[in-house]
């Protein structure tokens, strides 16, 4: 053991020197070269590549990390400054980074044989203090009359912890006494402390998730930043309080000191996706109705609703994220909106789709605030630091926030939806804490309208709590109406027959649609065909043509449908595994496009349809009819000084506008602040 232990610096030179990869290059010189080049303070260094040329390294790192890992970056720092003497002046020290560690162990699974021990384990990043400095070798003057000197403590090779401990008597002269710092003269490392939570896939239904506090040092600080899914390599150690004196507790926390940390970049890395599963999921693509068996196998226990079945499995596969050369990103996100009278299964429908998404956050309205959706400014008890923590839009980034309930929310917490639907980041600037974080989400939510069933006779914005801003951000509206009929008899049977454990026929399993759909997230990524871009600009054309024939028309289409179309076309070429969006493709797009169009942007007085109704919460006739009351009263107050409501109806009636209509109109105008009642029942403008 002895032997093996001292030989370990000439074996690991050995290693790093001679060791080439599959392709013939030297793997580690090379990197060494780029440390030279670019004053790198750190090697990655492969575990499995110290396994397959020496063991015997790989045992002692594994045995005892810590001291094998002090020896390593010392040997490390004598061979690079051989090859380059100037490299220890700039650098004082460096680090052997392992990453690929055998096996990974879950948060939930930290036992005490792992303290002191090297591990791997993953997570989310939520919450990050400010970088600070630690000190590791500290110099103390001996304020002693016979003394007097200087000198670093501790001695040797050894380092501070978190906690300065003084030496008992003065090394140089070996007398008790006073010790002060000299601060200038002490050297410092920069430090940073992170909480890893797990992953909420991974938490066991009903527990709370665990965390871990891991302490990054050197290059590592600020390597990742809340709501990135890391992996982080460390050794396992627990935290020691301030000076043991009689009476200390004997329980202890832990804490991971980090050596390497990955950001994983991709975004469904969670899912894991064996050969086997990638032979089932090609044969599956191959399947010429494979868009009806997804459709049919998104909610099987529900009964129906296959428009917004459909609209759920798009929204799952999404279209492609673009960047433009200037920087722009067009987001490839389909948002999904459904509004539904109570009973009608959204909330079922809801739970469905985050539980087969690959990477999914549930939240309902009333219990989710502003700061818990995009990110919040937390004070950490015991420094009283301010850092920031990930909310939900920003842990389901490259996945799917599905909000329930969503006008139930409040107006102020609304608000942090927006950026996230369009822009999909999330800005705060709170307690001196400026940061942009990244909330690539799709957003699925559903609500009930406000007077507890839907209207037919009243249009969208009427029907639903939600402004018009937020409206107009969802690429998909869908209304549940509730209405008896001769579905009712199929109705009861299903429910029944699902009650009684009778299974459903022809569906992909929810494990296998999971994968699917990751799978093609990944490894999909459609190009727009010229049949298709012909297809969805004839559509948009055609669309806007009909809006320009007469003045009085309104705006059927907007740019923003427009680019809902591309989405919806990639989307259900990815349902298919296609690399290209064919002209079928964009004829289902334009079809269910048409669909919501017809029943949420219409019109209700006129019967046309009119995307105003979305966009702006109020059709082309209402707006035109609210002008022309402005203009009466705006003439009858002239010599009244105030118009009355008598004469305003009859004169709207002259005008073409029923009696009706004119009282609705006047209320609203009233809440919008646009006139007042200056006496009963007589108005003026504002």
């Amino acid at each position: 053991m002895e032997a093996q232990q001292i030989d370990l610096p000439t074996e690991f030179e050995n290693f790093i020197k001679n060791f080439k990869d599959s392709s013939g290059n030297y793997k580690y010189m090379n990197q060494l070269n780029e440390m030279i080049a670019y004053r790198k303070k750190s090697l990655l260094l492969d575990f499995s590549d110290i396994y397959s040329y020496n063991d015997k390294i790989a045992t002692e790192i594994i045995a005892n990390p810590l001291y094998t890992l002090k020896i390593l970056d010392e040997k490390l720092l004598k061979i690079i400054s051989e090859i380059d003497p100037t490299y220890p002046d700039e650098v004082e020290r460096v680090h052997v980074r392992l990453i690929n560690l055998p096996r990974t162990i879950e948060l939930r699974k930290i036992r005490s044989n792992y303290i002191n021990k090297l591990i791997t384990v993953e997570g989310i990043l939520t919450k990050q203090t400010p970088v600070k400095e630690r000190a590791y070798k500290v110099v103390f003057k001996h304020v002693h009359p016979d003394c007097n000197q200087e000198f670093e403590w501790p001695e040797g090779d050894e380092e501070m912890d978190e906690i300065i401990k003084t030496p008992t008597v003065c090394p140089l002269c070996g007398k008790p006494g006073q010790f002060e710092i000299v601060a200038e003269k002490t050297k410092l490392t920069d430090w940073q402390k992170v909480i890893l939570q797990e992953r909420p896939e991974e938490v066991p239904p009903g527990q709370l998730p665990r965390q871990l506090e891991v302490v990054l040092e050197d290059d590592l600080v600020d390597s990742a930043r809340p709501g990135d899914r890391v992996k982080i390599t460390g050794i396992l150690l627990i935290k020691q309080d301030s000076i043991v004196k009689r009476g200390s507790r004997a329980v202890f926390d832990v804490y991971m000191k980090a050596l390497s940390i990955e950001v994983s970049q991709k975004v469904l890395d969670e899912v894991e996706i064996t050969d086997e599963d990638k032979k089932k999921i090609e044969d599956l693509a191959k399947d010429p109705w494979i868009k009806q068996k997804i459709i049919s196998s998104i909610a099987p226990s529900i009964f129906d609703h296959w428009e917004i079945k459909e609209a759920i499995a798009l929204a799952l596969f999404g279209g492609v994220p673009r960047v433009m050369p200037d920087g722009t990103r067009i987001r490839g996100d389909i948002h999904v909106l459904i509004i539904g009278d109570p009973g009608t299964a959204k909330s079922q429908i809801l739970q469905f789709a985050a539980r087969v998404a690959p990477r999914s956050v549930y939240t309902t309205g009333k219990g989710a605030t502003a700061a818990g959706l995009t990110a919040a400014v937390v004070r950490e008890k015991n420094s009283g630091d301010y850092y920031l923590e990930a909310g939900a839009l920003v842990l389901a980034d490259g996945g799917i926030a599905v909000i329930d309930e969503i006008d139930k929310m409040r107006e102020e917490d609304r608000v942090a939806i927006h950026e996230a639907m369009e822009q999909q980041t999330v800005s705060i600037a709170k307690a001196g804490i400026v940061a942009k974080l990244n909330a690539r989400a799709t957003i699925i939510a559903a609500g009930n309208p406000k007077f507890g069933r839907y209207i037919a006779e009243r249009g969208i914005s009427e029907n639903i709590d939600l402004p018009p801003t937020i409206l107009s951000r969802f690429d998909l509206i869908f209304i549940l109406v509730d209405k008896p009929g001769n579905e009712d008899q199929r109705l009861a049977t299903h429910i029944l027959d699902m009650h009684g454990g009778k299974p459903v026929k022809d569906i992909i399993p929810v494990d296998l649609l999971k994968k699917y759909i990751a799978y093609a997230r990944k490894y999909v990524n459609p190009e727009l065909t010229e049949e298709a871009k012909q297809l969805l600009a004839d559509f948009y054309v055609e669309m806007r043509k009909k809006s320009s024939e007469s003045p009085d028309s309104p705006i059927l289409i907007t740019p923003r449908q427009l680019e809902a179309l591309i989405r919806l076309s990639e989307a259900y070429a990815r349902m298919a595994l296609r690399k290209t969006v064919t002209k079928e493709d964009a004829e289902n797009a334009i079809n269910i496009m048409r669909i919501f169009l017809e029943k949420v942007g219409i019109d209700v007085e006129s019967g046309a349809m009119d995307i105003d109704t979305i966009m702006t919460g109020k059709p082309k006739s209402a707006r035109e009819k609210m002008v022309k009351i402005m203009e009466i009263i705006d003439t009858l107050s002239g010599s009244e000084g105030c118009a009355k409501l008598r004469e305003i109806v009859k004169e709207a009636e002259r005008e073409g506008i029923e009696r009706q209509s004119t009282e609705k109109l006047i209320s609203d105008m009233k809440k919008s602040g646009l006139i007042y009642e200056a006496k009963p029942e007589c108005y003026k403008k504002v």
